[in-house]
């Protein structure tokens, strides 16, 4: 298993594209990840089995793992049989959907996590969308315990920028460490979320998604 001492009070760059985009290939996201780390990232998130290969070949620094799939409320490496199979595309996190909602499988996140290390030597992050789901992902045998989907559960409101206070949170109750992560637009929205609690930073759309950038200049122009 990786060193998660390698992420403390560093940068994650989230390399991802939507279906149909134009960047939407293994060889940009390979790409987009060199740009990122020669910029100073200490690890990248990549979707999809393809991207996730194409980023292990295509750097050194560890790979977050994911595999979007399905219209169910979970979606984010749903099942045990998604997160083995990121696992063996090379990931050294596999990310997962780290909240309380019944998964497709019908696995517990428990048991899917248990499953999954006993295949391979890998860390696992939970995406979490509240403190409860923290607490449980810990519990359930998480290594990372993120704040992605807070604001998408309904459980908490969905802040402007990361969600400062839920970091707080669970940076004073659990003992794993903390990846903030969504709605981190700015440098001193990073720098915010480190002295809230956070262990590292995860950054997306605001640095690799140029579509939603460019539309952000585009309304403020009116």
């Amino acid at each position: 298993m990786m060193e998660l001492d390698q992420l403390r009070g560093g940068l994650v760059v989230s390399c991802q594209a939507y279906p149909g985009e134009p960047l939407r290939t293994p060889d940009v996201t390979a790409r987009m990840v060199q740009a990122v780390v020669e910029g100073g990232a200490r690890a990248v998130r990549v979707q999809g089995i393809a991207d996730v290969r194409a980023a292990v070949g295509a750097t050194d620094v560890p790979v977050v793992g994911l595999w979007k799939d399905g219209d169910d409320d979970v979606f984010i490496t749903p099942t045990l049989r998604h997160a083995l199979a990121v696992a063996e595309a090379g990931a050294h996190v596999v990310a997962v959907d780290g909240t309380r909602r019944t998964r497709p499988d019908g696995l517990t996140l428990a048991e899917t996590i248990t499953a999954l290390k006993a295949e391979h030597d890998v860390a696992v992050m939970a995406d979490c969308g509240s403190l409860d789901d923290a607490r449980e992902a810990e519990q359930a045998g998480a290594d990372i315990l993120g704040t992605t989907l807070s604001g998408y559960t309904g459980e908490r409101p969905r802040t402007d920028g990361p969600d400062l206070d839920l970091i707080t949170l669970v940076h004073g109750t659990c003992s794993a460490p903390v990846m903030a992560e969504g709605r981190v637009h700015r440098p001193d929205q990073a720098a915010a979320a480190l002295a809230a609690g956070a262990f590292a930073v995860c950054v997306g759309t605001a640095i690799t998604h140029p579509t939603t950038i460019t539309g952000w200049f585009r309304e403020a122009l009116g």
